[in-house]
């Protein structure tokens, strides 16, 4: 602690301050319980988080968010002396484990999934945008809404897959259906949404049975390794890091195999932009069982050999901080509701998992990753110069409404 003012009040009342003031950065003042110290100790990831939820770490100046900003500005991915790191022991134990826990096969894939995405769509309302987009928004201009952002994130990716009328559109991880409506509502395009969650399945047949659009746009409860057919687009937004190193080849092999000749697929990831590490062992058991976020020479392995060409990569470095900012924010805002939905131990949970993530990419190692594929060298314009006019037409309704009526 370097940079801002961490107070620390021990259990038996003893009193530790660290650091300097710092205008940038809030002070905090927390305090112990009779166990806080041994369960961080025992795994400071698991053990720290564990011990705010129960409450045996309270924050009593400040909030969880401000906590880990202190932290986490003064150990910055970029400036390599972080001295945040796990013992050589801690390293290895977590990597063995961490083998075993990535390998998602069917159906662990799907238990997984449910884990995470079949909890109550009350809560996911509270937090999100109204379209409920769960992925890096695009903050095209400071200030704006996150319900702009997410919309503009659409328009960012449907601009890259330069989709024509006629085009068949697969999309990979659909969530609640708001990208396969959205593809299907600008361009014209049919559009198959697959997810493994059933709670997300019936919300997206809903939407689209509301839209009067559920003969064009379909969803369905599938792996992508079962999926059959040929499509003109793939997209797959906020997907990739459920699907396990293991399991990379077979991903890129299978939407080779389901594209067109002059098909071209867009993924949306987050990513690390550092070399391959593990998943902290708070995230694996609260909130992605299974789930791991790869570095771009780990998603290289997976396509390379199997006659891809990589035609665009975008590297969004600071959008999932502004995303996760406003989440984390809804969230607090919503405190009285969610604990209603659950309790308080959950409340503080979801606090730390957005506030954790939300560090992770303001100062930690975390990025987020639109990489494009194409089966041909033709398929797609010879300049980048189709993305920005495609992605200027669609944020301007009457030149949509114009489409669709022509």
């Amino acid at each position: 602690m370097k940079r801002g003012q961490l107070t620390v009040i021990h259990a038996d009342g003893t009193q530790q301050s660290f650091g300097e003031p710092d205008p940038a950065l809030k002070p905090v003042t927390i305090r112990f319980g009779a166990g806080a110290t041994r369960r961080i100790l025992r795994d400071p990831s698991l053990g720290a988080a564990e011990a705010f939820m129960d409450g045996d770490i309270d924050i009593v100046e400040g909030e969880v968010l401000d906590l880990l900003i202190l932290f986490a500005a003064n150990n910055r991915w970029e400036d390599d002396n972080s001295v945040l790191m796990p013992s050589t022991l801690k390293k290895v134990t977590d990597k063995l484990a961490f083998r075993l826990g990535r390998i998602n096969m069917q159906r662990r894939s799907k238990k997984n999934v449910a884990h995470h995405y079949d909890l109550s769509g009350k809560l996911y309302d509270l937090f999100l945008d109204t379209d409920r987009q769960y992925s890096c928004a695009y903050f095209s201009a400071p200030g704006i809404s996150l319900e702009q952002a997410q919309l503009d994130k659409k328009a960012h990716i449907v601009a890259k897959l330069a989709i024509e009328p006629g085009m068949k559109v697969l999309d990979i991880g659909c969530g609640w259906g708001g990208m396969a409506l959205y593809i299907h509502q600008k361009t014209g395009a049919e559009v198959l949404g697959v997810t493994l969650s059933e709670e997300q399945l019936k919300v997206a047949r809903q939407r689209a049975l509301d839209a009067g659009v559920a003969d064009k746009v379909k969803f369905e409860l599938i792996d992508y390794r079962n999926l059959t057919g040929a499509f003109d687009r793939i997209v797959s937004v906020g997907m990739f890091e459920h699907v396990g190193t293991p399991h990379y080849r077979t991903f890129f092999r299978k939407v080779r195999e389901l594209l067109t000749p002059e098909g071209v697929m867009l993924l949306h990831t987050i990513g690390r932009a550092g070399g391959p590490g593990v998943t902290d062992t708070f995230t694996l058991k609260y909130i992605f069982p299974g789930g791991y976020i790869p570095a771009l020479s780990e998603i290289a392995k997976g396509y390379e050999g199997l006659r891809y060409f990589m035609t665009d990569v975008e590297v969004l470095r600071l959008h999932y901080a502004e995303t996760l900012k406003h989440w984390y924010e809804r969230t607090v805002a919503a405190r009285d509701a969610i604990i209603g939905l659950y309790d308080e131990r959950f409340y503080r949970m979801w606090c730390f998992y957005l506030a954790g993530c939300y560090v992770s990419f303001q100062y930690g190692g975390l990025v987020n990753y639109q990489l494009q594929f194409s089966r041909s060298r033709d398929a797609l314009p010879l300049s980048r110069d189709y993305m920005f006019d495609g992605e200027r037409e669609l944020r301007e309704p009457h030149k949509v409404t114009l489409r669709q009526a022509g």
